[in-house]
């Protein structure tokens, strides 16, 4: 919780503080209205409230956020992904959302090893790209998302340089758009009886490659892995790899973040790509 409230006061001041001071009895009126029970908040907040609990004797979870033009857009993709590996929404209201909970629910991060793992991820993100490119609705395009870049940041000189030359150049290559994720590291992606299913997407439009680099943990064996995966050249692979996690210390640094994480991910794929 102490990690919800710094990061919400740190983006939003006092409406921040005024909005997490409201969690408790926004909860309560949701639950009444909804006929929620047993809501317990999940042990991993960062930037939004989640809880889970049971509608009747259906496990759910209800998420409520501060950003609500984000949670909109989060409906959206989950619904264009349901069928198609993401969890079912059951019901939306202002600022939040009722969701299916996947069952057992634990998260792919502490269930496999990195070498099956891996696997995972590709089978999951080959099965999300298969969701039909959305027509009429409006979605940013990762080259929106990459225009942060384009600014001058405090990181070493050299990386924001072969980041910005590396985006100008890739992007001319790129084709095949697909309703991204965008967000699909391990934590994101849970065990569902068999199976597995995906929470929390941004929904961006993109070539597939982009989806890629939040799930590499092993940069150089990970991005060969995933080049023969998908047929994908890897040192395209490698090359996305690093302007994503430069993309990723420039976000930091704009929620008033240490982007160091990031940095240290970049440099590891700084001499490969």
């Amino acid at each position: 919780m102490n990690i919800l409230k710094n990061n919400i006061t740190n983006l939003y001041g006092s409406k921040g503080a005024a909005w997490l001071d409201s969690l408790p009895h926004l909860t309560a009126e949701i639950a009444e209205s909804r006929g929620l029970t047993n809501l317990v908040p999940v042990n991993n907040l960062s930037y939004n409230y989640v809880l889970s609990g049971l509608r009747n004797t259906q496990p759910i979870v209800l998420k409520l956020s501060l950003d609500t033009l984000a949670l909109d857009r989060e409906m959206t993709a989950l619904q264009i992904f349901n069928g198609n590996g993401g969890v079912a929404v059951l019901d939306q209201m202002e600022g939040a959302l009722l969701l299916e909970h996947a069952v057992p629910g634990h998260s792919l991060k502490n269930n496999l090893a990195n070498n099956q793992s891996i696997q995972v991820m590709c089978d999951v993100m080959k099965k999300l790209h298969q969701a039909p490119v959305p027509k009429g609705i409006v979605f940013p395009h990762i080259s929106d998302w990459l225009t942060t870049i384009d600014k001058n940041w405090n990181i070493p000189d050299e990386y924001l340089r072969k980041a910005q030359e590396l985006k100008r150049k890739l992007l001319e290559g790129n084709g095949n758009p697909v309703l991204l994720h965008g967000d699909l590291h391990h934590d994101n992606v849970l065990a569902n009886g068999n199976g597995w299913m995906v929470i929390d997407p941004k929904g961006v439009i993109g070539d597939p490659i982009h989806e890629v680099w939040a799930f590499i943990m092993d940069v150089e064996k990970d991005t060969q892995y995933i080049a023969d995966f998908f047929n994908f050249d890897v040192t395209v692979v490698r090359q996305w790899y690093f302007v994503h996690a430069i993309l990723a210390a420039c976000w930091s640094l704009e929620d008033k973040g240490d982007p160091k994480l990031f940095l240290n991910l970049a440099a590891k794929a700084y001499s490969i790509s």
